[in-house]
């Protein structure tokens, strides 16, 4: 997908952009819920639905499972991050246009980094496997804060890392907790559809905007490369 020919030099809206990964920069949708499945399968002889396993993506995995099943949690973890790991080159894919989102927002002069709630290493593989680990790269992941979103604390963390204030910042992600995350921290709020959250709640938490499309978030984001994104 190529974004549209700009009418003039884009001018980035914000100087720093921070990207949530899984259902934002990369498809790895399918691959969760599969996971979630199995380990559900292998640990507890049962199998949450699609939409019960997406509802936990944005949050830990361990803090997700331990509230599902505080007995079994750990035994869940260990059984998802085992086939989550063995099936990522299999069933990851790419968001169409989102490499040249990050080439062009980098050309434009914008920064740009990923803050997510996975494991730095499970980050590093999803970036690869969708072919943009050497576009962006991961300022903030599971280990480097005790809470995580809907907290601002991996959100301020990663502005900490790149020396900027919040105020300069937008955060773009697919959830709920990623748009609050970004109130709580200061930092403008910008909901995308495609992935895992349901379109209804992410307008009604109240975002700069929500986008439908790769195109319509570059035009949010780089305002001189198109129109404004619409809801």
């Amino acid at each position: 997908m190529s974004l549209p020919e700009p009418d003039a030099e884009p001018t980035p809206r914000w100087g720093v952009v921070l990207f949530d990964l899984d259902g934002t920069l990369a498809d790895t949708i399918p691959l969760i819920v599969a996971s979630y499945q199995h380990a559900f399968r292998a640990v507890l002889g049962e199998e949450p639905t699609e939409e019960r396993a997406r509802a936990w993506i944005g949050r830990p995995l361990l803090e997700a499972l331990l509230e599902e099943s505080p007995e079994h949690g750990h035994e869940l973890d260990r059984a998802y991050r085992e086939w989550n790991l063995a099936n990522t080159s299999r069933l990851i894919r790419r968001y169409a246009g989102v490499p040249e989102l990050l080439a062009a927002l980098a050309a434009a002069g914008a920064r740009t980094a990923v803050v997510t709630s996975k494991r730095r290493h499970a980050a590093g593989l999803a970036l690869t496997g969708v072919g943009i680990d050497d576009l962006v790269g991961v300022a903030a992941s599971l280990e480097d804060t005790e809470r995580h979103k809907p907290f601002a604390d991996p959100l301020l963390h990663a502005a900490r890392v790149l020396g900027v204030e919040p105020q300069e910042c937008v955060y773009v992600g697919d959830a709920v907790v990623d748009l609050r995350a970004a109130r709580a921290a200061g930092m403008a709020a910008v909901g995308v559809t495609w992935g895992a959250g349901v379109p209804a709640e992410l307008e009604a938490a109240g975002p700069d905007a929500l986008v439908r499309t790769v195109a319509e978030l570059a035009a949010v984001l780089l305002p001189g490369a198109g129109p404004l994104g619409r809801v």
